[in-house]
């Protein structure tokens, strides 16, 4: 039986992994909503910021991921339009339509405040391990801590799931997702924590499309099995059974990938998804 599966910002690089894995698998029957067309994919071109333009892509379909959003450079009116009315407007669309299990994409910007508040979290992501007590705490999925105005806004999204979840009953999960390179390997300090390898973000998200029907509402920290991570996985491992298949440090002595410090104006997180 084919599952009809709609994707919202399919162009980015968490959607064109995503794609590639459900193409491959061939049970779903892909849409994408997005801006542009995407080549060899029914495409419904809108902007999620106006409801009405894009209502009628939700009828019939029996999943939404939705990973459109601008990310942490932009603007507060951007943040404003994208991430948050904009993931409003992609709930409210799904619930009308009855669509039956929406897929949130939140970020590790909700919790990654945490390296301001305290000296642990700052020198795992600057690698400063020799400074770091052993062991130390975890940031748990409970947790919530944005960091700048982009981790705002994911946390307003995932409030806006969990009173969609609450008042309507549509089933969401948010994923508050690492950082995924387009080369797939770390590249900064930061990563050797909260790095997250295309085939452990693929997972994630179909672990969260197949979860059990009665699962009205959760909220999963997605990295992968890093030994400086400091977001626990762990829940997910219990409550889904995500098995990450990759771990930041097995690429930690491969000369060909460049380690390099953090950029002062964060610019990279242009071109890589999550935080």
């Amino acid at each position: 039986m084919t599952t009809k599966v709609l994707i919202t910002g399919m162009s980015g690089l968490i959607g064109e992994l995503v794609k590639e894995k459900l193409e491959k698998l061939g049970s779903y029957e892909l849409t994408a909503l997005n801006r542009t067309n995407i080549i060899g994919v029914k495409t419904i071109q809108a902007d999620i910021s106006d409801l009405s333009s894009i209502k009628d892509a939700f009828v019939g379909q029996d999943i939404v991921i939705h990973l459109a959003a601008v990310l942490v450079n932009a603007d507060w009116s951007q943040l404003m339009s994208v991430n948050i009315n904009g993931t409003y407007n992609v709930f409210e669309a799904s619930r009308l339509a009855g669509v039956k299990r929406v897929v949130n994409a939140s970020s590790g910007a909700a919790i990654k405040g945490v390296v301001r508040n305290g000296d642990v979290y700052k020198n795992l992501e600057d690698g400063k391990y020799e400074d770091v007590p052993i062991p130390w705490k975890m940031i748990t999925h409970n947790d919530f801590h944005p960091y700048g105005l982009y981790g705002v806004s994911k946390m307003a999204g995932e409030g806006l799931a969990r009173h969609f979840s609450d008042v309507h009953k549509l089933p969401i999960i948010n994923l508050r997702i690492g950082t995924v390179r387009p080369s797939g390997v770390p590249e900064e300090d930061q990563d050797y924590s909260i790095y997250l390898s295309h085939r452990d973000v693929v997972q994630s998200i179909l672990l969260a499309m197949n979860a059990p029907d009665d699962m009205l509402f959760e909220t999963f920290l997605v990295t992968s099995d890093n030994k400086w991570g400091y977001r626990d996985i762990e829940h997910f491992r219990q409550v889904l059974g995500f098995t990450p298949e990759d771990r930041a440090e097995d690429f930690r002595n491969n000369t060909n990938q460049p380690v390099n410090k953090r950029t002062p104006t964060g610019g990279y997180w242009v071109k890589n998804q999550g935080l």
